[in-house]
């Protein structure tokens, strides 16, 4: 027996030789990829598929602008009746309130001028029974003092009662508001008026109270 060591004994060579061939069958040589022409057929098929997706995109688009709108406009309507709704309530209950104010003040107006019409009835019948011609002659200057009370209250209330209506004056309003403006108005006519002249209108509209004192003074002189 020799004793020598060859690795070569103990190497397969038929199993490497068929790995091999399984190496070289599983990766195949690498050949470059052929780039064909696109046909006619193609481009137009093509083509015709973008027109389409196109065409789609377009309708949809119209199809939203639609919708849009109508929400826009659905939109519109919703704030103009709450808009409205809110004026209305407003304008209503702003109305009903100065109409009933109104209204009050119209029937305290006419209470008013009730009361004056009242009074200018009981002035004008005493006014109307005052005649001269059945005064009693042993008591004439009493009859003539109380005719100038008589005249003098009836004046007051006349008086009274124009500066709560201007209508008496002509100016085509009943109001009592409107009378204490015609009031005011007077007072800046009477401004123009010199201390004098005041006095003397002052006299003017004093005369009958003037004239029961002169009675008074004159009996009570002849009483003496």
């Amino acid at each position: 027996m020799s004793s020598d060591f060859d690795a070569s004994d103990f190497v397969d060579t038929d199993l490497q030789s068929a790995r091999k061939e399984t190496v070289a069958y599983a990766k195949p040589a690498y050949k470059p990829e052929v780039v064909r022409p696109v046909s006619r057929e193609e481009v137009t098929s093509k083509l015709s598929s973008i027109q389409n997706e196109l065409a789609e995109i377009s309708r949809l688009k119209e199809q939203r602008e639609q919708e849009l709108a109508q929400l826009a406009e659905l939109q519109r309507r919703q704030q103009e009746y709450r808009t409205s709704r809110e004026e209305a309530l407003q304008n209503l209950t702003r109305g009903m309130g100065l109409l009933t104010e109104a209204e009050f003040k119209s029937r305290r107006e006419a209470e008013q001028m009730n009361r004056t019409l009242i009074d200018f009835k009981a002035a004008l019948e005493k006014v109307n029974a005052l005649h001269e011609e059945n005064w009693d002659k042993d008591h004439y200057d009493s009859e003539l003092t109380r005719a100038l009370t008589t005249l003098e209250n009836s004046r007051m209330e006349w008086n009274s009662a124009r500066q709560k209506f201007t209508v008496l004056d002509g100016n085509g309003s009943a109001s009592p508001q409107e009378g204490g403006k015609a009031k005011n108005l007077s007072g800046d006519f009477l401004s123009q008026y010199s201390f004098g002249q005041l006095t003397k209108i002052g006299l003017a509209f004093l005369w009958p109270l003037i004239a029961v004192a002169a009675v008074f003074g004159l009996i009570l002189i002849f009483k003496k």
